[in-house]
């Protein structure tokens, strides 16, 4: 479980962003929203039918109704809507969006994406303001895995290589993820230190690269950006 504890009023928020169509039962985000009492879904609507400016507005308005500082939790098109909402928020670094961990985002850049995809179009590739993981695995059929990476590389966020696990869902039969969880720790660990003091931009980024090369040894959460 996080570092921190959920009764206290200085650390992070929790909010998952799911991606096209939702996320079930069996996700991840559905799991940790069930288990972890700091973590809450953001409901974005139209789930089947996204609209850009629809989700970033939602996403902005659970934001701001957070009432702490918030870390996002997202998994594929909901990584898109984080990176919309980053480029057009102007938030300074670190507030009100302290870190993000962002699964398997979605490719909708390339030729012949589907319509609702596309429509998040282009890619924003400005840095995020916060410190952010990018998880991604190699055979995802939503994105070849150069494209993640140089999604990480423009948001300025650190990378880690999941292996073959396809889209990194139910699907995937990765059930509760706890490496993830271990990866949102980390994130949760870089947006601010245990007192709920936030970081700097150069001491959150290089705490998250010091925490993965600690754990090379373990599983794959020691790839390198």
């Amino acid at each position: 479980m996080t570092i921190f504890s959920p009764l206290d009023d200085q650390s992070p928020l929790i909010l998952t962003v799911p991606g096209l169509g939702g996320s079930g039962p069996s996700h991840w985000q559905t799991l940790w929203e069930q288990s972890r009492p700091d973590t809450h879904r953001v409901e974005l609507g139209m789930w089947d039918a996204p609209h850009r400016n629809s989700w970033v507005t939602k996403l902005d308005q659970a934001i701001r109704q957070a009432q702490a500082p918030v870390v996002l939790a997202a998994h594929s098109l909901g990584c898109l809507a984080v990176a919309w909402w980053a480029e057009l928020a102007g938030q300074p670094f670190g507030w009100p969006v302290a870190g993000a961990l962002l699964v398997a985002p979605a490719d909708v850049d390339r030729h012949g994406v589907r319509p609702e995809l596309a429509a998040f179009g282009p890619t924003p590739a400005k840095p995020l303001p916060f410190p952010s993981i990018v998880v991604a695995s190699s055979d995802d059929p939503w994105i070849e895995a150069d494209k993640a990476r140089g999604l990480a590389k423009g948001w300025g966020s650190y990378f880690v290589d999941a292996g073959a696990q396809g889209h990194l869902n139910a699907a995937s039969g990765i059930g509760w993820w706890e490496e993830g969880q271990a990866l949102l720790d980390r994130v949760l660990d870089a947006a601010s230190d245990r007192s709920g003091k936030l970081r700097t931009a150069a001491d959150a980024r290089a705490l998250l690269a010091v925490s993965a090369t600690d754990a090379a040894q373990s599983h794959y959460l020691g790839a390198h950006a």
